[in-house]
């Protein structure tokens, strides 16, 4: 697949600064695989649509990961805590920055290549919200770039999709929860010229056995965003409980769990919306993509949501 098949024109304002004033005020677009129907709902009708289908969340929780350089003036993103108590992280501007150096609570260990390093860190993580270099306005809260069951820290960004529960949304479905902590790739647009060609950096995942077991016999799937697609179908390619992943979705991939997908609008040439494509097909992916334009949805990671069933 050529990375150019991945691209779209957005306009500017639609892409959401602020979160909506309560998480499941979004809107939410509706597309059925099986008829073509779409239809244009808000976040909170979601129950409507999934007829008692199991729901998988992703509980990672992000880390206050955006540490600021003083001299030279830059910062550290966290990126993942590694076995032996380091890090990874991206450090800017790296052609500046020296192995072996102590740059405030960073002290740089090793260059890595493309920007990132592995260091060692003072303490706990006490930075500023990862945000996402196309939000350009400050957060007043950041429990909003978090969703509200978030629980395992380790994400250096957040599961957009599950931003637009609340508790009292979450409990009216059947819920379940795995684990699999966001890493570079979401921000790592594509770079080759063919999507074949990009590689997968691997994250971290952990699905409890019991409720792998749940998943496994469940009579409909309903994954809440695209890690909970890649936990889940790395699991069901025989992958173990707890490890990593560098499951790539793109179009032609056999889903063997997830039989619905709850998901935010992405980037263009991003992994993300391969994987949608993959799911959901590449024209009507950028039908619908089209549609959510002219209708004037709010895209990225404090966006509106679609659901393709």
């Amino acid at each position: 697949m050529d990375v150019s098949e991945l691209d779209y024109e957005l306009p500017p304002e639609l892409i959401a600064q602020h979160p909506a004033k309560r998480r499941d005020a979004s809107r939410l677009l509706v597309y059925d695989r099986a008829t073509g129907a779409v239809r244009h709902r808000v976040f909170t009708e979601l129950p409507e649509e999934l007829h008692g289908a199991l729901v998988v969340v992703n509980d990672t929780r992000v880390v206050p990961a955006r540490i600021p350089l003083e001299s030279p003036r830059g910062e550290v993103l966290l990126l993942e805590r590694l076995e032996d108590g380091t890090w990874e992280g991206l450090a800017r501007p790296t052609r500046r920055l020296r192995a072996g150096h102590r740059y405030g609570p960073v002290e740089l260990l090793a260059h890595l290549g493309e920007g990132r390093w592995r260091l060692r860190l003072d303490g706990e993580p006490e930075g500023e919200t990862p945000l996402p270099p196309y939000i350009k306005e400050p957060l007043e809260d950041p429990s909003r770039y978090q969703t509200v069951y978030a629980r395992e820290a380790g994400s250096a960004a957040a599961p957009t999709a599950g931003l637009h529960f609340t508790p009292e949304l979450l409990a009216q479905l059947d819920a379940v929860r795995v684990t699999l902590h966001v890493g570079l790739d979401t921000f790592r647009p594509v770079s080759e010229e063919r999507l074949e060609e990009h590689r997968i950096h691997g994250e971290r995942y952990e699905v409890d056995p019991v409720a792998w077991e749940r998943i496994r016999a469940a009579e409909r799937v309903v994954a809440v965003g695209t890690t909970t697609v890649r936990a889940l179908e790395t699991l069901a390619r025989g992958g173990p409980p707890a490890g990593r992943t560098e499951l790539f979705v793109t179009p032609g991939f056999e889903f063997r769990r997830v039989d619905a997908l709850l998901t935010n609008f992405h980037l263009p040439r991003s992994t993300l919306l391969a994987l949608v494509m993959a799911f959901a097909g590449v024209e009507e992916t950028r039908r619908l993509y089209r549609l959510a334009i002219e209708e004037a949805y709010r895209f990225y990671s404090f966006g509106d949501a679609m659901l393709v069933l």
